[in-house]
């Protein structure tokens, strides 16, 4: 019996030197992933001073349309502040549509980041960059549909123009049907 405890406590002792245990960084061969996957840093503020998150999220381009409008401020504070959609983009997006599109299915959305400029769903229900449109309670906007990269039924992020543009709560969880062009 001593020696099955004994055992077991080494066993133990060896996954602490190897980082699994006490929260450490493992590397892609003792966390069992394929050599050559990215392994997301630790960004903790206990991490000192190499802990330094940017400002705006670095956004894929292959993702993003060329006449997105600008970030927001640095100094943004104010929900107009972090809205950098311009009077005509607001305009286009609630416009009717145009037809010929097909209904995608419905998902939950919470609010993406503000600082990410433009009129935007990323969503589990697309695996491209296309146009699209989003509904709830009776408000419609023509967005841009964003693969999020998640599982079915995993939920969806919603730009802050488009939650206001269709009038749903900005800390709520709103249900949308969304439509693909």
């Amino acid at each position: 019996m001593k020696y099955i405890v004994t055992i077991a406590a080494m066993i133990g002792l060896s996954a602490c030197a190897e980082g699994a245990f006490l929260g450490g960084l493992q590397t892609a061969e003792t966390a069992g992933v394929a050599t050559g996957a990215s392994v997301s840093p630790d960004l903790s503020p206990s991490r000192g001073a190499a802990f330094s998150p940017p400002i705006h999220p670095s956004l894929n381009n292959s993702q993003t349309r060329p006449d997105l409008p600008p970030s927001p401020p640095p100094n943004a504070r104010t929900v107009e502040q972090f809205d950098t959609t311009t009077a005509q983009d607001r305009a286009a997006a609630i416009a009717p549509p145009a037809g010929g599109e097909r209904r995608l299915g419905s998902t939950i959305a919470n609010l993406g980041s503000p600082t990410d400029p433009g009129i935007w769903l990323k969503t589990p229900l697309v695996t491209a960059v296309m146009n699209g449109r989003v509904e709830y309670n009776g408000m419609s906007v023509n967005l841009e549909l964003r693969p999020s990269g998640g599982a079915l039924g995993s939920g969806s992020q919603i730009s802050l123009a488009a939650m206001r543009l269709i009038e749903a709560p900005l800390i709520g969880l709103p249900e949308v049907s969304v439509y693909a062009n």
